[in-house]
């Protein structure tokens, strides 16, 4: 297939491009029970998504979906009930490089599958928990690699990265400015990643997480770097992912009746609408609203509350109260994203200790009520939002762990959207 910039059928490159998805990762960091790639997002697991976001891609021919032993039942059953087809699941290792390795194998040790597929000239490697990747990145990211032998996407660092002496104390930091945080999807050239992996030490295979660092260590391959995208998506893949601890088909949006604030809740309802179903609705918090407390007698437990408001504390009590009263969280847990919108024309936004102590310990009373309370700010660089958000910036202030002081996804995100 040749190159073609008006048809998404149309592969990138004249050669066949497989795919491997390492999924056997039992999910220690989200804190569940069930592994995160097999959580569900409106019902559908999220390696289901992952898989279908490579079968739109008509130019790769396969796609190994790599689990762990005892999971193989359960991601047949998957590719089974969701129709997935081209897809080969293979047993995975105890480690990320080892179950990649095994991924890599059915292309190319016959003793190693019953099947020996054909082997592509290039191989993507992506994480079964990122669903949301567009054919334009996997695109760029394999023709890359086809000209450099290894590509893969990053994005500028959003917090310091600082290094601490053996005494615990601060021995250096890093210039953020020079580095680069290393994402999915990777490509690589087929010869090149398998050779790094026959050649590599049992240590790289049980400690390492970078790819892109074995085709360098054992290949000499400079892998070509690909900006990837920092769009809104980003904030609708952080919520969608706080989704996934809770049983709903569908979100709420509230905003208050100004014109910024509805027009943040707008565009976050733009982003959600493909994922999830989501309801706006523009109210005054202050007012006993019917149509709000008609919604919280329904079937939704998940609420992003978008206002102007400092914290907005007292407003989020009421929330919390209508809640309480449409006794929703008993059956449920019930997720409520606060999202405050700072309009000012300060560079930077700082929280002290103790506005931040309340939050925590507002957090930790609602929880006991089995209501989850996360935060986001979002910061507008000019007093009037624009129309169209093209860039995302994430900041993590320092001291902000959890909402609650416990352990979970209660995060206190700082985000800065610029034109």
């Amino acid at each position: 297939m040749e190159p073609s910039s008006g048809s998404r059928d149309a592969g990138p490159v004249v050669m066949p491009v497989a795919a491997v998805l390492p999924a056997g990762g039992s999910g220690e960091r989200l804190g569940g029970a069930t592994p995160k790639q097999f959580c569900a997002v409106q019902g559908r697991p999220l390696v289901s998504y992952a898989v279908r976001a490579m079968e739109r891609i008509s130019w790769i021919s396969d796609i190994i979906v790599v689990v762990s032993p005892e999971n193989i039942e359960t991601m047949k059953s998957i590719t089974e009930k969701y129709g997935h087809k081209r897809v080969m699941i293979v047993k995975g290792g105890i480690t990320r490089h080892r179950s990649i390795f095994n991924g890599l194998k059915v292309f190319a040790e016959n003793e190693f599958s019953n099947h020996l597929l054909q082997k592509p000239e290039v191989v993507i490697i992506h994480d079964a928990v990122r669903p949301f990747v567009e054919e334009d990145i996997i695109s760029k990211v394999v023709m890359a690699a086809k000209e450099h032998g290894a590509a893969g996407v990053i994005r500028p660092l959003v917090s310091t990265v600082i290094a601490s002496a053996a005494d615990g104390c601060l021995d250096h930091s890093l210039e953020r400015a020079r580095y680069r945080a290393s994402e999915m999807p990777q490509a690589f050239l087929f010869d090149i990643i398998y050779e790094a992996y026959q050649q590599c030490t049992d240590y790289d295979l049980d400690y390492g997480t970078e790819c892109l660092h074995l085709a360098l260590k054992y290949c000499k391959t400079n892998a070509k770097l690909v900006e990837g995208t920092a769009d809104l998506w980003k904030v609708k893949a952080i919520i969608i992912s706080i989704f996934l601890y809770n049983l709903s088909q569908q979100v709420c949006i509230i905003t208050d009746v100004k014109e910024a604030v509805a027009q943040v809740g707008f565009l976050l309802h733009e982003s959600l609408k493909s994922q999830i179903k989501v309801e706006a609705v523009s109210v005054s918090l202050s007012k006993n609203d019917s149509h709000l407390q008609h919604i919280f007698s329904g079937q939704c437990y998940n609420f992003v509350c978008v206002n102007d408001k400092k914290y907005a504390i007292q407003e989020t009590q009421q929330l919390v109260d209508m809640l309480e009263k449409s006794n929703i969280p008993l059956l449920y847990p019930v997720v409520l994203i606060l999202v405050h919108l700072d309009i000012s024309e300060n560079i930077s936004f700082s929280i002290g200790m103790e506005e931040l102590t309340r939050i925590k310990t507002f957090a930790r009373e609602v929880k006991k009520k089995n209501i989850l309370v996360y935060g986001l700010l979002i910061q507008y660089k000019t007093k009037v939002p624009p129309r169209g958000l093209k860039s995302v910036h994430l900041e993590y202030p320092h001291g902000v762990t959890t909402m609650d002081g416990g352990v979970g996804p209660h995060f206190l995100l700082y985000w800065s959207l610029t034109k």
